[in-house]
């Protein structure tokens, strides 16, 4: 069984991030935080905090798989991440059920988090990322 603990972020595809941040402030009044390039991911992320969880606006930074996507959708919801405890474990779960992943072993993400993604094909197209959180986060 897959510890779950909540949704982490879902995540919005966009251009420009500087631009996106300030239609998410005008219009819901979230701030920013958190802005980093993730050079594992090669994307540029901003978290707007909502509760416990976040909306992340992730812009590439030379991920052809990101910038194709914009190319071919335009800015929108690229992805859900959901928070587990042992992300090792959850993976070899999905792996031994026939799930198909993205990646079979966890990568390094943004703020430290070690994250791993689900094939589209396993959620009915959507692209879930699991997510776990690096330590004192």
């Amino acid at each position: 069984m897959i510890k779950i603990r909540k949704i982490d972020h879902v995540a919005v595809a966009v251009n420009d991030i500087d631009e996106a941040v300030a239609k998410y402030r005008a219009v819901f009044g979230l701030e920013g935080v958190g802005r980093e390039v993730v050079t594992s991911q090669k994307t540029e992320a901003v978290l707007l905090p909502i509760g416990d969880s976040n909306i992340e606006l992730i812009s590439p930074r030379g991920n052809d798989g990101l910038a194709k996507f914009l190319e071919k959708r335009g800015p929108g919801l690229h992805h859900i991440a959901i928070e587990v405890e042992g992300i090792e474990s959850a993976l070899a779960l999905l792996k031994s059920l026939g799930v198909p992943l993205i990646d079979e072993t966890p990568r390094n993400g943004a703020r430290g988090h070690k994250v791993a993604f689900v094939h589209p094909k396993a959620t009915g197209g959507v692209l879930v990322e699991l997510v776990e959180p690096a330590e004192g986060h």
